[in-house]
Parts: C-alpha cells; structure tokens; sequence
C-alpha cells in the first residue's frame, strides 16, 4: 500500500540506521501551537532539537520529516512494557492541533482519515501489535498531555488500530464516581502497569497516582478526566488487562 505524502524534512534525527525489526511502536502526538505554520517551522529547524517521522496538517495532508529508518526526536524520557526511551523503537506522528494551552480543539475528519491511512500502513509494514499504538501521555505520563481526550481513540480501535475496553458505556456510568478503597487503588495502579504504563519508584505517592490517572481518562475515559480513580476506571483496567492479554 502506496501512501501519498508531501516532504519536509527535518535536521533532527539519529545519523544511524536502525533495523526494521527495531520498529514496535506509534506515538501520537498533537503540536500544542496557535499555528500549523509554527509547528512546522518548529519540528524542521535544528535548534529546535526536536521531530517527528511524520506530520499530519489540518487538511489531512501527510508530511514526511524524518525518514522511518532513522531514529526521530519526538518521545523525550519515555516507558512502555519495559521499554525505555521510546525513540529508539518507534514512529512518531504528529499532528495539527493547538493543544491544551491554546484552546484544544478536535480533530479533523480529514486529520482522521489520515491517521487511520497511515497507521494500517506502518502497522502492516512493521507488525505493530495494538497495544504498541500509543499517545505521548502513555509514554510519558509525568509531563504530556497529548494526543489528549479529543484523540478518537475508540474509533481507531474499531479500525484495528490500538485497544479499547469492551464495556457497555451506560453500565459503566452507573460505577462513575463510586469511591475504592486502598486496596482497589492498588490494584488500579498495578493493572495500569500490567497494561504497559510508568512503573514509577514513587508511583504510591498521591501526585503521581493523580498523573497516572488523568493519563488513563485522556485514553480510556475520555468524557470525564479529573485525576480521581473510581469504580468505573478501575472496572475499565480489569477489561483492558483480558484485552490486552488477547492482543499482545
């Protein structure tokens, strides 16, 4: 499968080649920039010290900035499933949206379309299992918010492109706000970490959980993030720990 794309190349990558079979991950990621225009001048100035493989543009528009081979600078201090820092092991796709601090907005239909387009390309090409497809707040859930709760996750599942809890959406709301015990929080945290997420070494500590926790609700529960684990999110993990099991 052909993709069609534009080039813009960026100064900001590893000189050395990689292997294919180094290749396990996506990582998505929005630019966080008032402008488009920004972003890229951004992503393909050295100075910046930034990158990604590719940019996706408001109009759906494909850019290649580092070619796949190379280890590209989008991912920063990272962790996943025992992987650390994430560069060296994925491709990094970023995408046209102003982000939290300039008023967030969704995604494009053509910016979708896009992102499904490429990512059954390069997961075809690579074998990238669908827990692999991942946000930066996966990754890096101590410092990132992006892609964010507007990132259509749940659509991209049904495509085959990353996970998704099967739960019956009105059944899980009954559980929404519930409180958990000390146990349960536990247990919460340590699902998140069978999932792939940030094994911390002070991960106990309140501020942390709170982290761990938004990162969870922008990918998992999307319509409500505030940072509180309830019933409801731990039910979610329980089914993404059957899932994942399953997928990987």
């Amino acid at each position: 499968m052909l993709i069609k794309k534009t080039l813009n190349y960026s100064p900001n990558f590893n000189l050395k080649k990689r292997d294919n079979r180094q290749i396990k991950f996506l990582v998505f990621h929005y630019t966080g920039m008032k402008l488009e225009v920004d972003a890229i001048k951004r992503l393909t100035e050295i100075q910046s010290e930034v990158s990604s493989h590719y940019f996706i543009k408001n109009n759906g528009e494909i850019v290649l900035m580092v070619p796949e081979p190379y280890i590209a600078w989008h991912a920063g201090v990272s962790f996943w499933k025992g992987y650390k820092s994430l560069n060296k092991y994925s491709i990094g796709i970023e995408i046209s949206n102003p982000g939290h601090s300039h008023n967030y907005k969704n995604f494009s239909t053509k910016q979708i379309k896009s992102i499904v387009k490429l990512s059954k390309y390069l997961i075809k090409k690579y074998n990238i299992k669908p827990t692999s497809i991942l946000g930066h707040s996966d990754i890096a859930p101590n410092r990132k918010k992006d892609p964010g709760e507007k990132f259509p996750w749940k659509y991209l599942s049904k495509k085959k492109i990353g996970f998704w809890h099967d739960l019956n959406f009105k059944n899980l709301k009954k559980k929404r706000k519930l409180n958990i015990n000390d146990q349960e929080q536990n247990e919460f945290i340590k699902n998140l970490s069978k999932i792939g997420y940030l094994k911390w070494k002070n991960i106990f500590k309140s501020k942390n959980v709170k982290k761990l926790t938004i990162a969870f609700q922008r990918r998992f529960r999307q319509d409500l993030v505030n940072g509180k684990i309830d019933q409801e999110c731990l039910l979610i993990s329980k089914n993404l720990i059957k899932k994942f099991n399953k997928l990987s």
